[in-house]
């Protein structure tokens, strides 16, 4: 009896380890601060929407969330960095449909990561539109205007992007296909970077977030020409999307959410989403995100994968349909 109780127990000691290391820091998380990695350079729209959910989980939860920018390779190098970072819930990233949808297909087997298998989806955060502006020295003042003079003018017109691989990228390639122009696309390190250029008039135009878009386009710095979205935005509400102006079926959305790496405790994972959605449902949250041209997306985990994994699809078939490429 005593040699049975002994291999009973130690048979138990070999696997409580794992039950430990799963249970206890669910316990008591959070218990330091929480890294936030934004693989795109501040000052964009995925960075304010980072600052916002990391002030909003850190009040909540009682520690610290640190957003920290770790750019590169279209939001690969930080995407990497979290898919191989420990899975206890204190490193998280802003995944985005550049890193967990277009880049599978654009980068293939050089991704070194993989977009579903080394994550855990905690929300699928917002839905983004993009907004077509060009520098007043432009003079097409539509969207058929600045089509005829990509026609007239092959090669010659610029379109920055806040990296190769980004909905950014992927909606100059959509308007180069269904227009029938030749345009050279610019990829920087985050959208803020691309618009120092485009309105120092370096870039001719970019396909950019409205957050970042917008102050500009109030003062008169920029010039909205069309949303890439089919539907309008309360932020510009004057704005006809691409798909009323010449371009049917345009139809591009970026989105912005948080992950994890796989295998994060499911109770962690579980509460920083009941956090998010806290954020998301709270009307004066709502309305702010509204006015940036973002749509909350009040999703729990299990529904931001099913979320990801159809926005992995869509955004394949668009790779393949432009032919695009880095």
């Amino acid at each position: 009896m005593q040699r049975r109780h002994l291999i009973q127990t130690l048979a138990a000691s070999a696997v409580a380890p794992g039950l430990a290391w799963a249970q206890a820091p669910a316990a008591g998380y959070p218990n330091k601060p929480i890294r936030l990695i934004n693989p795109f350079s501040a000052g964009g729209a995925l960075d304010q929407l980072a600052r916002l959910l990391g002030q909003h989980v850190s009040d909540q939860l009682g520690q610290p969330v640190v957003v920290e920018n770790k750019t590169g390779a279209g939001g690969n190098i930080g995407a990497e960095f979290v898919a191989r970072s420990a899975p206890d819930g204190y490193t998280l990233v802003m995944g985005s449909s550049a890193t967990h949808g277009i880049a599978p297909s654009l980068y293939g087997a050089r991704l070194p990561f993989d977009a579903l298998k080394d994550f855990s989806a905690v929300s699928a955060t917002v839905v983004q539109k993009n907004v077509l502006v060009v520098n007043p020295t432009v003079t097409a003042r539509n969207v058929q205007e600045l089509i005829a003079l990509a026609r007239s003018q092959p090669g010659k017109l610029s379109f920055g992007s806040s990296g190769s691989g980004t909905s950014q990228h992927l909606s100059g390639e959509l308007f180069k296909q269904m227009a029938k122009v030749d345009m050279l696309h610019v990829p920087y390190k985050g959208s803020a970077l691309a618009m120092q250029d485009l309105l120092g008039g370096q870039l001719s135009m970019m396909f950019t977030d409205i957050p970042t878009a917008l102050p500009y386009i109030r003062s008169g710095k920029l010039r909205a020409l069309g949303l890439t979205a089919a539907q309008p935005s309360p932020a510009l509400a004057d704005v006809a999307p691409l798909a009323q102006q010449g371009l049917p079926n345009f139809d591009l959305k970026a989105w912005y959410g948080v992950l994890a790496p796989a295998r994060t405790p499911e109770a962690i994972v579980k509460r920083l989403n009941t956090s998010i959605l806290a954020y998301l449902s709270d009307a004066s949250s709502r309305e702010k995100l509204l006015a940036m041209g973002m749509e909350p997306l009040p999703l729990n985990a299990e529904q931001s994968t099913a979320f990801i994994t159809d926005e992995l699809k869509k955004w394949t078939e668009v790779v393949r349909l432009t032919g695009a490429t880095i």
